[in-house]
C-alpha cells in the first residue's frame, strides 16, 4: 500500500518513528476502526485517529450539536450547532485528514443494532456516558470476536482499558447488577472538559498500539486518572 508524496510529508514523524515506520503506517491506513459516541471522549478519538491516519473511522451518534457540549467536544464548533455530530465530526476529519474516510452512522446503538455495526470494523471505541449502553457494546464486541477499547470519565476522574479476545470481558470489571443510578451521568455531576482530553487521547493510544501490534494494550488492566491529584492507578482484573 503506497503512500502518496504528500502521506509521506504528512506522515513523516511516525514513518522515522522505531516500532510504527512504514509497515505501521500502512496498518493504520488499512485500519477500519468504529468509534461509538461523538462526545467528550469520541471527540479526541477521532481527532489523533484522523490526525494518524487511520484509514476508515465509522462513528456511531444519533445526537445533535449544543453549546453545551463544546466545554469539552473539541471537534464540534459554534457554527455546528444544530448539527448531527456524526456529519460535524466527518467535517472535522475531512478538515484535518483528506487521506481519511470518515463514515457516519446517524443512529442510537442498541441490541439490536450492534453487531452488525460492528462486524464491518477490526477495533471499537467506546466513549458513550451511560452503562446501558457501554454492556451492549462490549457484549457485541464479545460476540464477534472485536478488541474494545472503553473509557469513561466523571467529574475530575476518568478511567480506560481494553477488552480483547482471550482476555477478561466485561462482567470481570463490572458486576452484572450495577444500576445506572451507580453512575451519575455528566449531566448531573458534571465533567471538567479537559479531562476527556487525558482520557479519550489514551484511548486513542491504545487504538493505535493494538493496530500496529506496538507496546502492551490495556488489557486486563485498568488506568485510573485522578485530575486533581495529577495521579494515575492502575489496577489489574
Amino acid at each position: 500500500m503506497a503512500f502518496s508524496p504528500e502521506e509521506t510529508r504528512r506522515y513523516a514523524r511516525h514513518l522515522v518513528l522505531r516500532g510504527i515506520g512504514g509497515v505501521g503506517q500502512q496498518q493504520l491506513k488499512a485500519a477500519r476502526i468504529l468509534v461509538v459516541g461523538a462526545g467528550g471522549l469520541g471527540s479526541p478519538v477521532i481527532a489523533y485517529l484522523a490526525a494518524a491516519g487511520v484509514g476508515t473511522i465509522g462513528v456511531v451518534d444519533d445526537d445533535r450539536v449544543s453549546l453545551s457540549n463544546l466545554q469539552r467536544q473539541v471537534i464540534h464548533t459554534t457554527a455546528m450547532a444544530g448539527a448531527a455530530k456524526t456529519e460535524s465530526a466527518r467535517q472535522f476529519a475531512a478538515a484535518l485528514n483528506p487521506f481519511v474516510r470518515v463514515v457516519p452512522h446517524e443512529t442510537r446503538l442498541g441490541a439490536g443494532n450492534a453487531a452488525e455495526l460492528i462486524a464491518n470494523y477490526d477495533l471499537v471505541l467506546d466513549g458513550t456516558d451511560n452503562f446501558a449502553t457501554r454492556k451492549i457494546v462490549a457484549t457485541a464486541c464479545a460476540a464477534t470476536g472485536k478488541p474494545l477499547v472503553a473509557g469513561a470519565v466523571s467529574m475530575f476522574d476518568g478511567q480506560v482499558t481494553v477488552f480483547a479476545p482471550g482476555g477478561p470481558d466485561f462482567s470481570a470489571l463490572y458486576p452484572d447488577d450495577l444500576e445506572e443510578a451507580d453512575l451519575p451521568a455528566c449531566e448531573v455531576v458534571g465533567v471538567l472538559g479537559a479531562v476527556t482530553g487525558v482520557i479519550g487521547t489514551l484511548m486513542a493510544m491504545e487504538a493505535i498500539k493494538l493496530t500496529t501490534g506496538l507496546g502492551e494494550p490495556l488489557i486486563g488492566r485498568l488506568l485510573l486518572y485522578d485530575g486533581r491529584a495529577a495521579r494515575f492507578t492502575e489496577l489489574s482484573y
